[in-house]
């Protein structure tokens, strides 16, 4: 999993992602990644892996036993009667 390899940046800037990685990450030709840099360098992720990383980051924050579809809907409903009551009271 924590593999290294050493790169060259090309004159177009571009750089090859080695056929092993590629091959272990299933990459072929076309797919999208998302490139994204903090103070530890540059980071490459395929999208299901930026997905799978902001669940991750999230899950932390709700509570085991909660149905956060559920309450995002029951959150909107109530917002959604607010907004009524407020353009009735106009």
């Amino acid at each position: 999993m924590d593999t290294q390899f050493r790169i060259k940046v090309g004159h177009d800037g571009r750089v090859m992602i080695p056929a092993a990685m590629r091959s272990e990450l299933g990459l072929t030709a076309g797919d999208e990644l998302v490139v994204s840099r903090d103070e530890d360098g540059i980071h490459l992720r395929t999208r299901s892996m930026g997905l799978d990383r902001a669940r991750r980051l999230v899950v932390r924050y709700i509570p085991a036993d909660t149905d956060l579809v559920t309450e995002l809907r029951l959150a909107r409903r109530a917002a959604a009667m607010r907004e009524a009551e407020d353009a009735h009271d106009l």
